[in-house]
């Protein structure tokens, strides 16, 4: 069972955290799952950017990314190369390390 490293974030993971998840979840799924409550505005639909996160390991061992969820990234607040919509992005049989971004798209609206 892989294990989702997840790095400290201000609100949803103070001390950051790692979390088993079965083959086959997407990360927003598992951090949903184990208590860490990223945002998924659209019902993990791929149709928002707020479950954005950056992977700072283990990217290539996730599920392909399809045009849908490029097109959305293109609209995430801090897209980096390896930038993926937790709720498409599906874990493997290998360990990831992931980074909530500061802020999401609402959560920088909110603030203004």
């Amino acid at each position: 069972m892989p294990i989702i490293r997840i790095l400290p974030h201000p609100e949803y993971c103070p001390n950051g955290t790692e979390i088993k998840a079965d083959t086959g979840t997407s990360l927003c799924e598992a951090m949903l799952e184990n208590g860490i409550a990223i945002e998924h505005a659209c019902d993990m639909v791929a149709a928002c950017t707020t479950c954005h996160v950056i992977v700072r390991e283990g990217f290539r061992s996730l599920g392909e990314i399809e045009e849908n969820e490029e097109d959305m990234l293109d609209r995430a607040w801090g897209l980096e190369p390896n930038s993926r919509l937790s709720c498409q992005a599906i874990v493997s049989n290998q360990d990831v390390v992931v980074e909530i971004p500061k802020y999401s798209i609402n959560h920088a609206k909110e603030n203004h």
